[in-house]
């Protein structure tokens, strides 16, 4: 009987649990963004304190929806008995371009204070002007804007009942 056979068999598998361990190296790159993360880290956490704590009263805050399209805004005001519309729901669909291929519909809620801002409007578009459209419950307005006639505008919005179609 020969020794050969079990010794070779338990040296191998010793053999693999006695590997060498390997050493990880950092590169460079990687130790310097790890230094950059820890050197702001601080810095973002003072500054994201600072700005809630200046910005309290959260509830005078208007809501903004960027078209990406352009450099023209409109900010509305959607009031209904001479109270604001919170919540109330604007939608507008705008085709612009060269014979109007681009579309964009954009859709958003007014915030405390009745007010919302579109922005990123484009200055041209293909049947002036605009429609916006807002609802609430019940209650509907409209306001038209031209983008050509005048890029940066402000208008009012009052909700009326809708009428019924019987």
């Amino acid at each position: 009987m020969s020794l050969q056979g079990p010794r070779s068999a338990h040296s191998a598998s010793f053999g693999i649990l006695m590997k060498p361990f390997r050493v990880f190296s950092i590169s460079p790159l990687f130790s310097l963004g790890l230094i950059c993360a820890i050197a702001a880290g601080p810095r973002a956490l003072a500054q994201k304190q600072n700005s809630s704590s200046t910005s309290s009263d959260t509830s005078q805050m208007t809501a903004v929806m960027d078209g990406g399209a352009g450099p023209c805004s409109l900010e509305l005001t959607v009031s209904h008995d001479g109270k604001p519309a919170v919540a109330a729901n604007v939608k507008v669909h705008i085709a612009y371009g060269f014979a109007g291929v681009r579309k964009l519909d954009l859709d958003a809620y007014t915030g405390n204070d009745g007010k919302l801002k579109f922005t990123g409007l484009p200055d041209h578009v293909k049947r002036p002007p605009l429609t916006f459209r807002a609802v609430k419950d019940k209650l509907y307005g409209t306001a038209s804007y031209d983008p050509e006639n005048e890029c940066h505008e402000k208008l009012d919005i009052v909700l009326t009942p809708q009428k019924s179609e019987d």
